[in-house]
């Protein structure tokens, strides 16, 4: 390419440039005020959500967590009553939930309490609160999956408990966890005349947990299934 062409063409970007910012400095005058009251909007947006999370959420998570102490005591105590209702004292996982709606300690609560009404052989209630447990926590979020199992498999819903076991081994993978709620899942599809599904959960636990302590014996269990196909 010629000097003199690559000369015009710098020449007409360095045009196209000053007119497309022409227009942008046209455009910010013509909207001036519209985009203040847009800049001015957001501004408040953040700062209030960052209030809100600072003098208001934070306090009320710290008070939460100080409040449930006691209940998570009785818990481990095998008090699972006390640990629900409270005491003259202090409140418990209900009333944590009722007061604190907005925190975590609060999802935290719907966990424990659906533990505890599963304790007490409550097992309705034991899902529907296992079921409001909506944190990540990659610890506890397996156990809640396999604990509604546990309350349906109880009810004598093998199909859904086996459901909810399968859901439990998808999360926070590992070969002690997860093995054993496959293992569930497949003694519940067995339940649930559904043998194809149960081998299937007894041969991942064969080929991908071959460490596991659930494997060591899990050859009895994938021929029980096999022969219950046939």
């Amino acid at each position: 390419m010629s000097k003199e062409k690559k000369d015009q063409l710098t020449e007409d970007n360095f045009e196209n440039l000053e007119e497309a910012l022409s227009r942008t400095e046209q455009y910010i005058e013509k909207n001036q005020k519209k985009l203040s009251i847009i800049a001015l909007a957001i501004i408040v947006v953040v700062g209030g959500f960052l209030s809100y999370n600072k003098f208001y959420l934070k306090p009320l998570e710290d008070s939460a967590q100080n409040q449930m102490f006691q209940a998570q005591r009785y818990f481990e105590q095998d008090s699972f009553r006390l640990a629900l209702d409270g005491d003259e004292n202090y409140p418990g996982f209900l009333e944590i939930i009722e007061d604190y709606s907005a925190t975590n300690a609060a999802s935290l609560a719907h966990y424990y309490s659906g533990i505890s009404y599963l304790r007490l052989g409550k097992y309705n209630e034991a899902i529907d609160y296992l079921k409001k447990y909506d944190a990540d926590d990659f610890l506890i979020a397996p156990l809640a999956q396999a604990a509604i199992g546990d309350a349906y498999f109880e009810l004598g819903d093998a199909k859904e408990a086996a459901s909810f076991y399968l859901k439990a081994s998808d999360l926070n993978t590992n070969n002690f966890t997860t093995p054993i709620y496959l293992q569930k899942a497949g003694i519940a599809f067995e339940q649930a005349k559904e043998y194809q599904k149960a081998l299937n959960a007894y041969e991942k636990i064969e080929k991908e947990f071959k460490q596991s302590a659930e494997a060591r014996d899990i050859e009895k269990y994938i021929t029980r299934a096999k022969a219950m196909i046939k």
